[in-house]
């Protein structure tokens, strides 16, 4: 008889309290056993070691030293997948940068309903971050390459990209390679409402493109990309000759609004072979069946391989539904962007 080990789990928080409805809450799930917690990273380091767990969960904002400084120090040394539990603050991406899976946001402790949606959103993303890779890429885009210029003979016009667990660095890494006047990029990133528009100003600083969070109405124009509001639908629309997204409340679609599905079956009826779509790492299998629609139009697709993605999920399922016309490395998808762009992949 196969019995499925439970996942071993390190609750760090300096809240007392957080860490007890935490710890409470996780040991409700069948599947995930709370080995201890710490109030703070030193306390933390030690029960690592003597626990042994598979992954951490670990507040933000603590005394003595952050979460941030703490995983900084802790990746290089203990690889180990690591859920971030954060109030609303742009310090979650420097923790996913600094090697965090994945993160949860706090709600007040007395609103109960929030500390419930908590729990169950962590138990997911704990089992998700069960599975994570580590370390799997470390270094940064050499901006210096022959990424300049776009072929003025290109008949791609747009460039859809969806992605999910390990995304927001996966995407990063992608964008800060590319060119100003690359085709227009719409995203899909799974994130939750008002970290979308964060996350899209962080890009915006650090890219070369135009990046922002998609409004109703935005134009899909060369040297822009749009980023999926978090809570919202994003699909593409033509009007004459211009493309505009169009972003409103919708059901949500393989769990998740924005659905990458969404976004790319619109990019497959409006665009047909004159689009690339890219399914980069995530869990589940949104993005399998627009990608499919995209590339039984025509359209080129890219799906992010094994050995690179935090978690071969999404791109996993593209690729064996056929929906994906060539694998690689995150390290190599942004020269094959520019080679799709100018119609050399």
């Amino acid at each position: 008889m196969n019995i499925r080990r439970r996942i071993k789990v390190l609750v760090v928080d300096d809240s007392l309290v957080f860490r007890e409805i935490i710890a409470r809450g996780l040991a409700f799930d069948s599947g995930i056993e709370v080995v201890g917690m710490a109030a703070d990273p030193y306390e933390a380091r030690d029960k690592i070691i003597l626990f042994e767990p598979d992954v951490l969960t670990l507040d933000v904002e603590m005394p003595r030293m952050d979460g941030i400084e703490f995983l900084r120090k802790l990746m290089p040394q203990y690889p180990l997948p690591v859920v971030m539990v954060s109030a609303i603050s742009e310090k979650v991406f420097e923790a996913l940068q600094a090697g965090a899976v994945d993160f949860v946001t706090k709600p007040e402790i007395s609103n109960k309903r929030g500390m419930e949606a908590l729990i169950n959103e962590l138990c997911i993303k704990i089992k998700i971050a069960s599975t994570a890779k580590l370390g799997h890429w470390k270094s940064q885009p050499n901006l210096s390459r022959s990424i300049s210029q776009v072929g003025g003979n290109t008949s791609c016009k747009v460039i859809a990209i969806g992605a999910s667990t390990g995304g927001t660095e996966a995407i990063h890494y992608v964008l800060q390679a590319l060119p100003r006047n690359i085709p227009g990029i719409v995203i899909v990133q799974h994130m939750p409402p008002v970290f979308t528009k964060m996350y899209a100003e962080r890009l915006n600083n650090a890219c070369l493109l135009e990046v922002k969070e998609a409004q109703d109405g935005d134009e899909v124009i060369p040297g822009r990309a749009l980023v999926a509001p978090g809570d919202y639908q994003m699909r593409i629309k033509k009007s004459g000759s211009s493309y505009w997204v169009e972003c409103f409340k919708g059901e949500r679609v393989n769990g998740h609004c924005p659905s990458v599905d969404v976004l790319f079956h619109s990019v497959a009826e409006q665009f047909g072979k004159q689009a690339l779509g890219i399914i980069l790492t995530g869990m589940g299998c949104d993005g399998a069946k627009g990608l499919l629609a995209m590339r039984s139009r025509g359209a080129r697709t890219i799906g992010q391989d094994e050995d690179s993605s935090v978690v071969y999920g999404m791109p996993k399922i593209a690729f064996e539904l056929g929906a994906v016309e060539r694998q690689a490395s995150i390290e190599k998808i942004p020269q094959l962007i520019y080679g799709a762009s100018a119609n050399e992949l």
